[in-house]
């Protein structure tokens, strides 16, 4: 059985932070439904897509869940959903703190349908905060957080990640919350209100090696890795592009500098060891950039895999399906949509030793799973009202 087969997890989420999270948890085998209004997901019609609300986002985002739909700002809708509470461990929605309460989807609210439920909140900002109902997206949570003003430090001006880093790491954080509240119910047999805002989240992120001086107090100098804020942290550019060179030990460096031609900066006190170097990391970037542009770029990775020093070639995402270790472990897959036809895939990155990922459903469209999971609630609601009313007759 997978790791989370008994863990089912309504998911009123929308865009990508929530589902990244309930994505993770699906693909470990929880039993998850995505609750989307009439209108649907907006995620669904990006473009470009085979066919209509199935774009590759959503594909990616949704696979190993079910679809129903609820209008939430209907009251028979928000009756519907109240009814179904009582069949799931887990609420997560992305809703602000006061739609939320006007949706039905607080927690006293649901609680009056499930005691125990676990309801985790995902929010933009914390609830307490002056900015709880401001609206947040990754590109704003970039800026607030602090991320973007790192590359002004290190390339003249603020930028953002090409990528949604902020919603997948945040998402990746909402997982670990639901976890840790699942695990404390089995542990407890209590729900819990849980709360995972993006700001919060990211600074804590940002601030893991960034607070660095300023750990102290007072501080011994600024925020802000040394050596991840450094313009030589880099690519280096070869005779024939670019490479990732990562000398890193002692050993590390004496075996480059020696074959960079300069082993006698290996034995100056401030390059001693790591500690010393970190100091003075820019003037053996530039050593090692200096060289790199003589050389082409198969005989540096070639030097560093002989001689175990961290190294890669520059990848592009639309060669990373070439990749012999990833196809070796078997990351990308390929298979067949009942309506969009062949489509690619990842697997879930976590191995377990005695359970191999599994593809229990497509990406679904819009309702595809409305019937099935609300007759099964309804069957199991007679079951509990036939229970009750025969303990009722005994007694």
């Amino acid at each position: 059985m997978p790791p989370l087969s008994s863990i089912r997890i309504l998911d009123l989420s929308t865009v990508v932070m929530g589902p990244y999270a309930s994505q993770i948890l699906a693909d470990l085998g929880a039993d998850v439904v995505k609750v989307e209004s009439p209108a649907g997901d907006q995620t669904r019609f990006y473009r470009p897509q085979r066919g209509h609300e199935m774009s590759g986002l959503f594909l990616s985002l949704h696979r190993n869940k079910r679809s129903i739909i609820l209008d939430l700002k209907l009251q028979s809708g928000r009756e519907q959903m109240h009814a179904l509470v009582g069949q799931f461990d887990v609420v997560l929605h992305n809703f602000r703190p006061k739609v939320a309460q006007r949706l039905g989807v607080d927690y006293e609210q649901l609680k009056a349908f499930n005691e125990k439920i676990i309801l985790c909140k995902a929010y933009g900002f914390g609830s307490e905060g002056k900015d709880a109902d401001k609206p947040a997206y990754d590109d704003v949570i970039q800026a607030r957080s602090g991320l973007s003003a790192l590359f002004a430090r290190v390339q003249g001006a603020p930028q953002y990640v090409p990528s949604m880093v902020c919603d997948k790491i945040v998402g990746q954080t909402i997982a670990i919350a639901i976890l840790s509240a699942c695990y404390r119910r089995a542990d407890c047999d209590m729900g819990a209100e849980v709360e995972v805002p993006m700001l919060e989240s990211m600074v804590a992120f940002n601030l893991a090696e960034n607070l660095a001086s300023a750990t102290f107090d007072p501080p011994l100098g600024s925020m802000g890795w040394a050596r991840n804020i450094s313009p030589m942290r880099k690519p280096f550019k070869t005779l024939d592009g670019y490479v990732c060179l990562l000398p890193y030990s002692d050993r590390n460096w004496r075996d480059f500098l020696a074959y960079a031609g300069r082993p006698e900066i290996a034995d100056e006190p401030r390059f001693a060891s790591l500690a010393d170097r970190a100091l003075h990391i820019d003037e053996l970037y530039r050593v090692v950039e200096s060289f790199a542009s003589t050389r082409p770029s198969r005989e540096l990775l070639e030097f560093c895999e002989s001689h175990e020093i961290p190294a890669s070639p520059i990848v592009d995402m639309n060669d990373l399906e070439e990749d012999l270790h990833l196809n070796q472990v078997g990351l990308i897959q390929h298979d067949w949509h009942p309506t969009e036809g062949a489509y690619k895939l990842w697997r879930s990155p976590i191995r377990f030793s005695d359970h191999e990922w599994q593809l229990r459903y497509h990406a679904p469209h819009l309702g595809e799973h409305n019937q099935e999971i609300f007759s099964a609630a309804a069957h199991a609601q007679e079951a509990a009202s036939d229970t009750i009313h025969q303990g009722s007759k005994v007694s």
